[in-house]
């Protein structure tokens, strides 16, 4: 198997026309035809399915341009920081953030990389917490910005945002959608909607540690690990899901048009720290630039300003 003939498969897969894909790659017709054979033939299945009317791609065409893609993208990737380091460019580093890395650690800290660091190469991805741990383990990612903590040896840490509020989140039409905040054990009575522990240990067991405290037990019947799904389920069940102060801001909740509404929680007040993460035996040395202008503003928190309720006047 070769790159190009990966490249020629992936542009037959828009094409869907041979004539079409071979002159955009400065290719004949034949000589297209020829690769998309050597491909077939050293993996052993039809990749391309075609007649006098169409080109379609099989069912292993579709999935193997799905992987395809990837490879092709790593390949990309691989070749844009041999370019950079051949200019003579320090190095590059991945980063993962969530939502209140965004607004409150990154600005400041991208400003001081790109004043004393210029030439390293920063990437972002926006992750929770759960996928961001997991590609830092696989070196996908070199830095990641999470709520809570990690214990294995594998990886440090230090706190660089306190408090991080988390906000019940309803539709509408909920009883809930007026009031300026309930208390933490009126969820007692109440059918919730919540993302899988693995997405976010640190807020899953935030709100299970508030419901303890509440002397409550939370009924969980129906889960979504996106927080979009979240707002769409509870506009349309009466549910309770759970977000992050800056998400459900980020979301518009509780604006005009929004199907959701954000209300705060009371007594307690569920809160979260972000974290920066790094591999214990990292050897990179961007990575300890970055960190370098990573400030820890030991006083720093989110404020607790919340949405307007749905009823209520701007």
């Amino acid at each position: 198997m070769e790159f190009r003939h990966l490249v020629s498969f992936i542009t037959i897969a828009e094409e869907l026309h041979f004539g079409r894909a071979a002159q955009r790659l400065h290719l004949t017709q034949p000589s297209l035809s020829a690769q998309l054979q050597k491909l077939e033939r050293s993996l052993g299945v039809q990749l391309v399915a075609r007649n006098s009317h169409e080109v379609q791609l099989t069912a292993a065409g579709r999935e193997f341009e799905r992987q395809a893609r990837r490879i092709v993208a790593q390949m990309d990737r691989a070749a844009e920081l041999a370019k950079a380091t051949a200019a003579g460019r320090a190095g590059s580093v991945s980063v993962g953030y969530n939502l209140p890395a965004s607004r409150h650690v990154l600005p400041r800290t991208l400003t001081l990389m790109t004043e004393r660091h210029p030439d390293v190469v920063v990437s972002l991805w926006e992750k929770r917490t759960g996928p961001q741990l997991a590609a830092l383990s696989d070196g996908s990612l070199d830095i990641a910005l999470v709520y809570g903590h990690p214990s294995t040896v594998e990886f440090r840490y230090r706190r660089v945002l306190h408090r991080v509020p988390l906000v019940a989140v309803v539709g509408r039409r909920h009883r809930w959608a007026d009031r300026p905040g309930v208390s933490f054990n009126e969820l007692q009575h109440q059918e919730c909607v919540l993302f899988s522990r693995e997405q976010c240990p640190a807020m899953y067991d935030t709100i299970f540690h508030a419901a303890a405290q509440s002397q409550i037990s939370l009924s969980v019947s129906h889960r979504a690990d996106d927080p979009g799904a979240t707002a769409h389920m509870v506009s349309v069940r009466p549910l309770v899901g759970f977000a992050s102060l800056p998400r459900a801001i980020s979301m518009g909740m509780g604006e005009p048009g929004s199907p959701s509404v954000a209300v705060k929680l009371l007594d307690p007040v569920p809160t979260l720290d972000l974290y920066v993460v790094w591999r214990s035996e990292e050897t990179n040395p961007a990575v300890a630039a970055f960190l370098d202008c990573m400030e820890s503003p030991e006083s720093a928190q989110v404020d607790d300003a919340r949405p307007a309720p749905a009823g209520a006047s701007r």
